[in-house]
């Protein structure tokens, strides 16, 4: 049963009608095709993502934590496929964290979802090995299909940050002097 009809169960009580359980026995267990870690400091947004990949039958939230210290624990318990961390968490940052993921659980995949979207941040991420950079206002369908990609070993990245941050020399209206130009 899926995960989706398992709380409909739960919400209606005492009154659902329980399946079967010996109806499926000669069917194998199917475990969904993308595991993920969240890990987001603001309850709400972290309760709401976990919300929003719970109706996805292809992905699983095995773990959902509020520090930067509980990263590499999680995931080293839960082992996940990919790991959404945000970047402004308290204790190791997301992107510190990135790095110790590619030290511990080289598995894992990491995608940024931040609000820290800076060319210079995601330069930093991607020396630390990310797999994907979002920024936290890109559209609920971009996040789902990035973790699916990150997930399939594809990397996604915002390209309004990575194109400045790629650009060799400095920051575009700036001189080498350091004076902004016309």
């Amino acid at each position: 049963m899926s995960a989706a009809g398992r709380r409909r169960l739960d919400l209606m009580g005492d009154k659902a009608t329980k399946p079967d359980p010996c109806a499926c026995s000669a069917l194998p267990a199917k475990r969904p095709a993308v595991r993920l870690l969240i890990a987001e400091d603001v309850r709400l947004v972290r309760e709401t993502l976990v919300a929003l990949f719970s109706l996805e039958e292809d992905i699983e939230v095995v773990g959902a934590v509020a520090s930067g210290d509980d990263i590499v624990p999680a995931a080293i318990e839960h082992r996940p496929d990919v790991a959404l961390l945000d970047i402004g968490l308290p204790g190791v940052d997301g992107v510190s964290a990135a790095a110790d993921l590619a030290d511990h659980l080289p598995e894992c995949r990491v995608l940024i979802l931040t609000g820290l979207g800076t060319p210079t941040m995601f330069r930093r991420a991607v020396a630390a090995g990310v797999s994907g950079f979002l920024v936290k206002d890109a559209p609920a369908q971009t996040l789902i299909d990035a973790v699916r990609a990150v997930a399939r070993g594809q990397r996604i990245m915002d390209l309004p940050l990575a194109d400045p941050a790629v650009r060799p020399g400095p920051p575009p209206g700036q001189s080498t002097t350091g004076t902004s130009s016309p």
